[in-house]
């Protein structure tokens, strides 16, 4: 059906309490790749059994940890069918220091509704407030929804973030597993894309692709390890455009920019002549 604008924009998302514990945030950073290098202390800061460190990016999966179900796209005023749609963005900020265990309440709304002709952008902010009542993190997201436009809304913006016309400060070459995404999924997004070859195919695509927000933790971590020596307090926000598919197995090449208190760059599959992943990277430094 066809989404219902009056009802869709503005309104608010169901209010929802959950909670973490260390061995949560274990398991998030394993599904990024944490233990590559099991006898290097800075990375075993990110799989202690106790006081684990915590990387901004954990907000993206902390409030559905435990989920079994595939999600679906269901919003006051807007049904879509999850084979249609794909991750548009995702920003992080972090309003202080995430706690390796912690109880909070995630509220939101559907901010922004953009038609783009045969095409949707949907876009959702939460809110994320610690059992102490004070602002743990906040989350904006969109999605991609292919059919779905024509409804009457506005266009909304179309910009790309310009990079620096100078060579990369640095570049990292982060490879992923073939099984990172059967393992990501365990954090709570069990959508088929990223596990049922059946249901890629009829998605349009050859094999089960790595899910977008894996590749996003993915670059946030190896940016913070390798330029921020591998310290997650110093990662205010973090934030990215998805702007093509990584299949699980395949090899990310980030090429950074310092560009005041902001680390800024673009990421490329290498095996696949630098097909691009992630665009308008930007993981702001404290």
């Amino acid at each position: 059906m066809p989404i219902d604008l009056e009802t869709a924009l503005g309104a608010p998302l169901p209010a929802r309490e959950f909670s973490w514990t260390p061995t949560d945030v274990q398991l998030y950073h394993l599904g990024l790749g944490a233990g590559a290098h099991p006898l290097d202390p800075v990375e075993l800061t990110y799989l202690d059994d106790q006081a684990p460190q915590v990387l901004p990016t954990f907000a993206t999966v902390a409030p559905t940890l435990g989920e079994t179900e595939a999600p679906k796209v269901s919003f006051p005023g807007i049904e879509i069918d999850l084979a249609k749609v794909v991750h548009g963005h995702q920003e992080v900020v972090v309003h202080r220091p995430i706690p390796a265990a912690g109880k909070a309440t995630s509220t939101g709304r559907i901010s922004e509704i953009w038609d783009k002709g045969a095409n949707a952008v949907i876009v959702q902010e939460n809110t994320v407030t610690g059992s102490d009542g004070a602002p743990l993190w906040t989350v904006r997201s969109s999605i991609f929804a292919k059919g779905e436009g024509g409804f009457g809304g506005e266009r909304g913006p179309s910009t790309k973030a310009a990079l620096p016309d100078r060579p990369a400060d640095a570049e990292i070459l982060t490879p992923t597993l073939p099984q990172q995404a059967l393992l990501y999924r365990l954090c709570g997004d069990r959508n088929p894309l990223h596990s049922d070859p059946e249901f890629a195919k009829g998605a349009g695509f050859p094999a089960p692709i790595l899910h977008g927000l894996c590749t996003y933790g993915v670059v946030c971590k190896a940016l913070t390890d390798s330029l921020l020596d591998g310290d997650a307090s110093r990662v205010g926000g973090f934030r990215a455009k998805f702007a093509g598919v990584l299949y699980p197995g395949e090899t990310l090449r980030i090429k950074v920019w310092r560009e005041g208190d902001e680390l800024i760059g673009a990421v490329t599959v290498v095996e696949r002549e630098d097909a691009p992943v992630l665009g308008d990277v930007a993981l702001r430094i404290v």
